[in-house]
């Protein structure tokens, strides 16, 4: 099936925004817009063959224009936090915008998800590509930096996003993606009752700031421990440091599996649709996160609560570039950096 094209809205300076719809075999579709590069739906069957939206947004540009809590959104150069929005490189002090008390949060406040990107349709009509240059400088950051971000929906019903980047200086880079699931459908309320595994023997712990301190601890015995599945309510009230810190789960997990290998990382399940998901990545982290702060209006007019949807967002980890046994999420000149992670839908 051709990708189809539609008006999604206009930047404040005239330019036609676009959203575009990619549909596989399977009757499942992933939309997604050449503003922020952003996954904005997706249509995924139940047990019985209904199609619901399990992906929380706005139904136009305009709303996401206005600002928003980065749905679907790439997010980059660098995801999650960086402490003291300030980091070395090369013998050089590079400082960024402090947006989230005295750190960076998500390279913003200008973010990228507030950009026009070019987009390019597959040859295969299963795939869609956005392009942004990124100048030297831009978000506090070295080197001009070119970013394309392909979304492809397979026959396997899943949603691959392959980032590549490439600078003319060394710098940080960290993209990611920030789109809000609940498999019940976005308007179906609360996520504490999905079910949850994540893969993943350790956790960075954080202090009040969610800046991680630098440990790398074992899940065993707390509820970071997700390797069995278990819903997200069964520990989330828990009296547990980390928690607490994060009003609920918004922690990134070490990932088990071997550097650079793209593997299964991550699944939810919501047992009343049936619907199900695997995060399949090649990066050493994910951050769970419960949506712990929502607050909005968002497609049709439904109202997003607190922990009306939740995040696996696949990164290096958070505040890597000041902990040096952080594996780096540093690019260096002439590299190709790649990563792709893969968002599976199943039924059960």
């Amino acid at each position: 099936m051709a990708i189809q094209k539609e008006r999604f809205g206009e930047m404040p300076d005239g330019r036609e925004i676009s959203l575009y719809t990619v549909t596989n075999d399977n009757g499942l579709s992933a939309s997604v817009t050449n503003l922020g590069a952003a996954w904005v739906r997706m249509l995924v069957p139940d047990r019985e063959g209904n199609l619901a939206d399990v992906l929380l947004g706005y139904d136009g540009a305009a709303e996401y224009l206005a600002g928003s809590p980065h749905f679907g959104a790439t997010v980059g150069r660098v995801a999650n936090r960086v402490g003291g929005a300030r980091f070395w490189l090369e013998e050089r002090e590079y400082l960024l915008a402090k947006n989230e008390r005295d750190n960076n949060l998500h390279s913003g406040p200008d973010y990228w998800e507030n950009r026009l990107w070019e987009a390019a349709c597959g040859a295969d009509e299963k795939s869609v590509m956005f392009t942004l240059e990124s100048p030297d400088g831009d978000q506090g950051y070295p080197g001009n930096a070119r970013i394309s971000v392909i979304y492809r929906l397979n026959e396997e019903d899943c949603l691959e996003i392959t980032y590549h980047a490439s600078c003319d200086r060394a710098t940080p880079m960290n993209p990611t993606n920030h789109a809000y699931f609940n498999l019940g459908g976005h308007d179906s309320g609360s996520v504490l009752a999905h079910k949850a595994r994540i893969l993943a023997d350790f956790y960075t712990p954080v202090g009040p700031d969610l800046i991680p301190t630098g440990e790398i601890a074992s899940v065993t015995g707390t509820p970071m421990d997700f390797r069995e599945w278990k819903t997200f309510a069964d520990e989330i009230g828990a009296d547990f440091t980390a928690l607490l810190y994060g009003g609920g789960y918004d922690h990134n997990w070490c990932l088990n599996h071997a550097a650079s290998v793209y593997s299964l990382a991550a699944e939810a399940w919501d047992e009343k649709s049936g619907r199900a998901m695997e995060v399949w990545t090649d990066l050493p982290g994910v951050q769970l996160y419960t949506g712990n702060g929502l607050s909005d209006t968002g497609k049709g007019g439904v109202r997003y609560r607190p922990r009306d949807g939740f995040c696996f967002e696949t990164q290096f980890f958070p505040d890597a570039l000041n902990k040096p046994h952080f594996q780096s999420p540093v690019m260096k000149v002439g590299e190709v950096f790649t990563t792709k992670t893969g968002y599976r839908f199943i039924r059960k």
